[in-house]
Order: C-alpha cells, then sequence, then structure tokens
C-alpha cells in the first residue's frame, strides 16, 4: 500500500514539474535581449508605431508569442527568424526582462475616435456581437495572464494592424478567441478601440 501511495505521490510530482513553465530570470533576458532591442527599444518602448510595445506585457504572455512564431502559428518572416534559435528557458528570459520595464504611454492622437473607441472597449456591441473589450483584457487594459495581453498604451497601428489580421484570418494563434470578436467588427470600430487603447492606463 505504501508503494502505491509513493507512486501516486511521485507522478503527482513528475506532472507539476512538466506542466509548470521555467521561471524567467530578467538579468539573463537582459543579456539576450540585444537583438530585440533595434525594433523594441532597450527598455521595450518601440519608436515605431507598428512594432509592439513589450514594456510591461505579461512574460508568460511574450514567452507564448515567441512559441507561437518558432513553431509558425503565428507569422511574420522577421520574429520568425529571430525566435527560431530560442530555447524555452531563452523566451521566458526574455518575458520576464520586458515584464519588468515601464510602458511609456502616449495617449491617444484622436480624442473622438478614443471616445467612440471606449463605447466598445466597456460596453461592447451586441447588435454586432460583439464583446465588450475588458472583460478579457480588464477595466485598465491590464490583460489576464498569461492568456489575455497588456493592451493598455500599446501603438494604435499596431493594434489596428493585429485586429485587422485577425478579422482577415491571417493571425490566428489566440484559439480563435479574437478571430470570432475581430471578424465581426467594422474597420472603424478596430480605429476606434485601437485609439482608445493607446490612452488607456
Amino acid at each position: 500500500m505504501n508503494k502505491i501511495i509513493w507512486l501516486v505521490l511521485g507522478l503527482g510530482a513528475l506532472v507539476w514539474t512538466v506542466a509548470v513553465p521555467a521561471a524567467g530570470d530578467a538579468d539573463a533576458g537582459k543579456r539576450k535581449a540585444a537583438a530585440c532591442f533595434g525594433c523594441h527599444g532597450v527598455d521595450g518602448n518601440s519608436s515605431n508605431p507598428l512594432w509592439p510595445k513589450l514594456a510591461g506585457q505579461h512574460a508568460g504572455y511574450i514567452a507564448k508569442q515567441l512559441a507561437d512564431f518558432k513553431n509558425g502559428l503565428r507569422k511574420d518572416p522577421t520574429m520568425q527568424g529571430f525566435a527560431a534559435g530560442l530555447s524555452e528557458q531563452d523566451r521566458q528570459d526574455l518575458g520576464a526582462y520586458f515584464e519588468r520595464q515601464k510602458i511609456k504611454i502616449d495617449g491617444a492622437s484622436n480624442a473622438e475616435l478614443a471616445k467612440a473607441g471606449e463605447r466598445l472597449y466597456r460596453g461592447g456591441d451586441a447588435k454586432m456581437g460583439i464583446s465588450a473589450c475588458m472583460s478579457c483584457h480588464g477595466p485598465a487594459g491590464k490583460g489576464i495572464p498569461p492568456r489575455f495581453p497588456r493592451v493598455s498604451g500599446q501603438h494604435a497601428a499596431y493594434a489596428k494592424k493585429q485586429l485587422m489580421d485577425f478579422k482577415n484570418g491571417l493571425r490566428r494563434n489566440d484559439s480563435e478567441t479574437m478571430t470570432r470578436i475581430a471578424f465581426h467588427m467594422s474597420k472603424e470600430q478596430i480605429e476606434q478601440v485601437a485609439e482608445y487603447m493607446a490612452g488607456l492606463h
């Protein structure tokens, strides 16, 4: 009987070990991130609005996106090349480093678009079958790690491109959640919510 108990406990420990990803080391991540700095900035705040800000993003989300680029689940020639040689520990370390950085909130550049985007972000559009964005990304846009990313302070142009890619089926690495939501959004609604999220904090 004791052997059975120890066998069950041992198997349980093994499952727990396999299920829990390696913890990221932010200091190691900084040393590994040199190739990232050119596009995303040393502090994770990219200067090009088409490249995402990684500062303050959840470490687990960053690690997952890097894995998806490596495995071809998310397409981008540049990122697929960078991600190809990364190990699971590398991805966790990079995530830990960028999560530690402070995001710079630039704010919305179009107040009218942002106001319309706020209504959609907070209340959705039942008639069009669009869920409120904050139900997954939170009232302040900080997300729910590791699945739902932080969206507050993100470049509007980048957010718009990702939403359009989801809408058009060009990005499908999120278990279809965003694909279904974005499909029902008009281009105007996408612009509105992207503008609102840029100043959300």
